[in-house]
């Protein structure tokens, strides 16, 4: 008898002490389960002030704590808390790059994601609690150009924001075009083409098929690509894996057997873009 009741004891002892962990207060501000408690805010970026992000979060601590950190490094800031008002909202209101959390009442974050992209080319960062590599990647091929991880730092996600944003905005692109057989690529206007023809990429397709086109012939590897494409130094390998895999969906003409963006075995991937390939194509 004894011991059940200290069975009972300890049980609500856990629950109790699950509870405070699950949302406790830090300072003069109260942070959800799953996020880091930082007493630090990012530094604004001048030249990104006032652009618009909205986050689509149902937990309301939560979206809380994500919009007064974007806040307080100089966006504007919209909430939706279910996918459906995410996908209006993106209608509506047009912002500069969208936070979606993974789990949504309504849709989930991935159908949502795979909706606004077909509409819309906005910058889209994944939130996911989700830590298996399957559901990144299902948030990947469902056209997000960047996804975190819970529990994650607030901080590190207005980073992940400014980096995101500077990459996507035209004025903050000053590399040259580049001309390599049938594609064409200018930075600066954020403008892809094949044949002549548009293509319609994402962020990070576009940030990709770029680095590649500016090193023609050269093998890099997985890692080598998350560093200079991303600016990770580390984080998931299959993050390149589906944005390669996406983009031979957009430019090859049989993607399962590409001619330009190539597998070189063991190492990672080349773009072979030139008379070789072109030759191929006839």
């Amino acid at each position: 008898m004894g011991a059940r009741r200290r069975g009972a004891r300890s049980k609500s002892y856990r629950t109790r002490t699950a509870h405070r962990n699950a949302v406790r207060p830090v300072g003069p501000r109260t942070y959800a389960r799953g996020m880091i408690p930082e007493p630090a805010r990012a530094l604004a970026n001048e030249d990104l002030r006032d652009r618009r992000v909205l986050v689509v979060e149902d937990d309301p601590t939560v979206a809380e704590v994500v919009a007064d950190y974007l806040r307080s490094a100089g966006f504007v800031v919209d909430h939706a808390a279910d996918g459906f008002a995410a996908i209006a909202a993106v209608d509506r209101i047009a912002p500069d790059l969208v936070v979606l959390d993974r789990m949504l009442p309504g849709i989930d974050g991935v159908e949502a994601c795979r909706r606004i992209r077909a509409a819309h080319s906005v910058p889209i960062i994944l939130l996911t609690a989700l830590g298996s590599e399957d559901d990144r990647i299902r948030g990947l091929e469902a056209g997000a150009d960047d996804y975190i991880t819970k529990p994650f730092s607030p901080r590190e996600l207005v980073l992940r924001v400014q980096s995101v944003l500077r990459r996507s905005l035209t004025e903050f692109a000053p590399e040259s075009a580049v001309e390599r057989g049938p594609f064409s690529v200018d930075p600066a206007a954020r403008v892809a083409l094949l044949h002549g023809e548009p293509l319609s990429l994402t962020v990070r397709e576009f940030d990709l098929l770029a680095f590649l086109l500016k090193h023609p012939r050269q093998a890099f590897s997985r890692e080598e690509l998350l560093s200079a494409v991303w600016g990770w130094t580390y984080g998931d390998l299959s993050t390149v894996t589906v944005h390669v895999r996406r983009l031979r969906e957009k430019i090859e003409p049989e993607p399962t057997r590409p001619v330009w963006l190539t597998t070189v075995w063991g190492v990672g991937y080349r773009f072979d873009v030139g008379e070789d390939a072109d030759d191929a194509l006839a």
